[in-house]
């Protein structure tokens, strides 16, 4: 699963290397639906889903627990106003879900190039015994997304992290 996926360039390149895995797409704003919807059309790409709803809806709704092998969360929007922290999608009800619906093992990777998100992400983790894990390199599976470009060209530096469900 991919929340927030934007304009699809990871998810599509992934669902690409990984043809025999499937992938659901989970955006609120839906601009890059199309967009992407174009690239899985161009690659004859079948193993990927978009739903339009809010995460929290699709964990609640959609999503058996136990069913997910992973979740990509690439670059969310880091609400840096204090009065809008309480926005930020990292947070415990968020841990809670995507454990519910992790399979044994599996994983949360998260990537950002705000520096305050990401200390706040260490910080939320470091507050629960659900996922083990932190700070790790890019892994070369994931490709580089069009906020991670950005935020290079501004000398942002990148944090990924990778959690396994404990």
């Amino acid at each position: 699963m991919e929340i927030g996926y934007g304009m699809g360039e990871a998810t599509w390149q992934i669902a690409k290397a990984n043809s025999s895995t499937n992938y659901l797409g989970v955006e609120v704003h839906m601009p890059g639906a199309g967009k992407l919807m174009a690239r899985l059309d161009e690659y004859e790409l079948t193993n990927v889903r978009l739903i339009e709803r809010d995460v929290f809806e699709v964990f609640y709704y959609m999503v058996k627990d136990s069913s997910l092998d992973g979740v990509h969360l690439f670059f969310p929007d880091p609400w840096p106003k204090k009065r809008h922290f309480k926005r930020r999608i990292v947070n415990e009800r968020f841990l809670n879900d995507v454990h519910a619906k992790l399979k044994p093992g599996g994983y949360l990777h998260i990537a950002t190039d705000w520096v305050p998100y990401a200390e706040w992400i260490t910080e939320v983790f470091s507050n629960t015994k659900l996922f083990t894990g932190g700070v790790v390199d890019r892994p070369d599976w994931r490709p580089l997304t069009r906020f991670e470009g950005q935020g290079i060209s501004k000398d942002h530096a990148v944090n990924n992290f990778r959690f396994l469900k404990a």
